[in-house]
């Protein structure tokens, strides 16, 4: 997961870069407090770096769950994990050129407003800016959030990714120079992935197992998308429920959650479905009736 552009999908080194009294300025005016709405504007909310298109999460760096302290080293050589997660690359991609690893390469991409909608079609409502701002805004910091929070261990280690050590291509050829420089373990993106599907479970709890699976599959389509091994992508869904848990103590993470709620009822009642194409992704999945 590498932050560079806002045209990029990952998230690169600038990413783990720390947070600048600047920035915590603007925070501080972007109405932050407990008597206003969240910002739901972009414009209201920094960027962590300009120009990057990712905003600046719920949570100041230093109040970030630590990686490092909290996951073990990435398997060894040699070692029973690290055969593990030979044995599902290998078999990941078997998937090159089906609707699986398509569907793996539209899950690379986090920028918004493309990610939005990741999760409609499991939610069964459209998610945007203009549609449901709190539930858009919500996904769009808490990522950077989960994100961040697997840096101290990815820099750490900085574990070679699975194809470079197998001299193979990936689902996005264009960040292959960019991700190569990057720390494969723990995963950013499956952190990502797994803290939505965990912030959408308390939004629709009627729907927590369809949720969920979908949030295993975003950090499964790393694997299929030959960026990340088997146990970089279990490392990131830990950091991500790390980072969750860490957010419910946020007063502004818990409004906007209580008012992303109350979108998606009022988007229910006036009938408004996903415009993502949900019975391909469901076939894509195996998920489909």
């Amino acid at each position: 997961m590498v932050m560079r552009s806002p045209t990029s999908s990952g998230l690169a080194a600038p990413f783990a870069a720390r947070f600048t009294v600047p920035i915590l300025i603007a925070l501080a005016a972007a109405g932050c407090s407990s008597l206003s709405p969240p910002p739901t504007s972009p414009a209201q909310v920094p960027e962590i770096r300009p120009g990057s298109g990712f905003l600046v999460g719920y949570l100041p760096r230093k109040d970030l769950p630590n990686s490092l302290a909290l996951l073990p080293p990435p398997p060894a050589a040699g070692s029973a994990r690290a055969a593990a997660d030979e044995e599902a690359h290998k078999a990941a991609q078997a998937q090159r050129g089906t609707p699986r690893w398509a569907l793996a390469t539209a899950d690379a991409n986090l920028m918004f407003p493309a990610a939005a909608d990741t999760f409609a079609c499991v939610l069964d409502v459209p998610v945007s800016e203009q549609g449901t701002p709190h539930l858009n805004m919500l996904l769009r910091r808490s990522l950077v959030d989960a994100g961040l929070a697997t840096y101290a261990a990815k820099d750490h280690y900085q574990r070679t990714r699975p194809f470079v050590v197998h001299k193979e291509t990936t689902c996005t050829p264009a960040e292959e120079a960019m991700l190569s420089k990057d720390g494969s373990y723990p995963s950013g993106h499956s952190a990502v992935g797994w803290a939505a599907a965990l912030i959408l479970v308390q939004i629709a709890p009627e729907r927590t197992d369809a949720i969920l699976a979908r949030g295993y599959a975003f950090g499964q389509s790393r694997v299929v998308c030959n960026v990340h091994w088997q146990s970089d992508v279990d490392a990131g869904r830990v950091m991500a429920s790390a980072a969750v848990a860490r957010l419910q103590s946020d007063p502004v993470f818990r409004k906007q959650l209580r008012l992303a709620r109350a979108e998606v009822a009022d988007a229910r009642a006036r009938g408004l479905k996903p415009t993502r194409d949900c019975a391909a992704e469901a076939a894509a999945l195996g998920t489909g009736k």
